[in-house]
C-alpha cells in the first residue's frame, strides 16, 4: 500500500513543515489538489505552487486536476514537477488522447472518477492508464465523510483490471481514516490518499505509522 498525504489538508501557512513532516513519516506520494472554482466550487493550489513543492522535496507529486478544460494548462503542469497527472473522466473530452499527453510528458497518467460515475465506463481507456483514482467523497472539499459505496467500486475495477491483465493501480481520495484505511485496502486499492486523517491528528508522523499498520491488518 502506498500512502499519500493530501497537502490540502495540511497547514497552509506552513506548507514546508508539511514537507518535513511528510519526508519523516516516509510518505510514498504528496497528493496535490488543484481545483478551479469551475469544476469543482473551490480553489486551491496552482502550477506556482507544483513548482515550489517540487524545489523543496524529493518525495514525487501526485497532481489530481479538478479543472475544466484540463489539456488546457498540461504542458505547465507536467514542466511544473508533476510525477503524476490525474484528469477527470467528466471534464476530459478527449480522454485517450490527454492520457497519451501525458504519458509522452514523462508523468504517469491517471483517470479519476466522481462517486456517481461508474468504473464500466474505463473499459476502452483502461489500458491507456498507469492508475485510477476512485473518489470517495464528492471532489471540492476536505474534511468530508467517507461513502462506503466506494469500495464495491474498487473491487469492481480491480476485476476489470484482472480480467485484462493490466498493469493499473488503483487511488482512493476521500474520508480515508485509521477506521476504515483496512477495508479499503481489502477492496483492491493500491494507493490510500489520506488528508484529515493524517493532519487533524495531534502527531501527523506516527498516525502515518499507524495507518500503514492498519492497512495491514485482516481485521475488516
Amino acid at each position: 500500500m502506498k500512502l499519500a498525504p493530501s497537502l490540502l489538508a495540511s497547514d497552509l501557512a506552513d506548507l514546508a513543515g508539511t514537507l518535513a513532516v511528510c519526508a519523516r513519516g516516509g510518505a510514498d506520494l504528496l497528493h496535490v489538489d488543484v481545483m478551479d472554482g469551475h469544476f469543482v466550487p473551490n480553489l486551491s493550489f496552482g502550477i506556482p505552487v507544483i513548482q515550489a513543492l517540487r524545489r523543496r522535496t524529493e518525495i514525487p507529486l501526485d497532481v489530481h486536476l479538478m479543472v475544466s478544460n484540463p489539456d488546457r494548462l498540461m504542458d505547465d503542469y507536467l514542466a511544473a514537477g508533476s510525477a503524476r497527472v490525474a484528469v477527470h473522466w467528466e471534464a476530459a473530452v478527449h480522454l485517450d488522447r490527454l492520457l497519451t499527453h501525458i504519458r509522452k510528458g514523462g508523468a504517469k497518467a491517471g483517470v479519476v472518477l466522481n462517486p456517481a460515475t461508474p468504473v464500466e465506463l474505463l473499459e476502452d481507456v483502461l489500458p491507456q492508464a498507469a492508475f485510477v483514482l476512485l473518489m470517495s467523497v464528492n471532489p471540492g472539499f476536505g474534511g468530508q465523510a467517507f461513502l462506503p459505496r466506494a469500495l464495491d467500486k474498487a473491487r469492481r475495477l480491480r476485476e476489470m483490471i484482472q480480467k485484462g491483465r493490466l498493469s493499473v493501480e488503483i487511488a482512493m481520495d476521500g474520508g480515508i481514516d485509521r477506521g476504515n484505511i483496512a477495508q479499503v485496502v481489502a477492496a483492491g486499492v493500491d494507493t490510500c490518499i489520506v488528508g484529515s486523517g493524517i493532519f487533524a491528528a495531534s502527531d501527523p508522523v506516527a498516525m502515518m505509522s499507524e495507518l500503514r499498520i492498519r492497512a495491514r491488518s485482516e481485521t475488516v
